[in-house]
């Protein structure tokens, strides 16, 4: 499933906005199964001056990945944005990679669950060793 693809021939001059929402199957169709649970909209607004197109994008939500410390499900909330210049060379304006890049980018290196929130039969074993 690929949500983020615009047909430019549809695209008028001037400013155009697009709403999305997708979830843990879009982050599958890049092969990632990090990704337990997502639930992400994506808004972008385009300004298309022929040869070029600016495109600004919002990205909000969350998406659920296993604890590093437990491995039990872990939300991180999503709020990133992007503003890119394209010159297309097709007759779409393909920004999938963009929005999977810039929301896998956005999450913290390490994913850990707060203070006391991490499972306690795990955390048990890792502190006696």
């Amino acid at each position: 499933m690929q949500p983020f693809v615009i047909e430019l021939k549809a695209l008028g001059p001037g400013k155009s906005a697009f709403e999305w929402k997708t979830g843990r199957e879009f982050f599958e169709s890049f092969g990632n199964s990090d990704v337990l649970d997502a639930g992400i909209a994506v808004s972008a607004t385009l300004v298309n001056h022929g040869l070029t197109i600016d495109v600004a994008c919002e990205i909000r939500g969350s998406v659920t990945v296993p604890c590093d410390r437990c491995l039990e499900p872990l939300e991180l909330p999503v709020d990133t944005s992007f503003e890119e210049t394209f010159a297309p060379e097709s007759h779409v304006l393909d920004l999938n990679q963009d929005v999977y890049d810039f929301v896998m980018t956005s999450l913290p290196m390490q994913r850990v669950h707060g203070e006391g929130g991490c499972n306690s039969e795990t955390t048990k074993f890792i502190a006696e060793n």
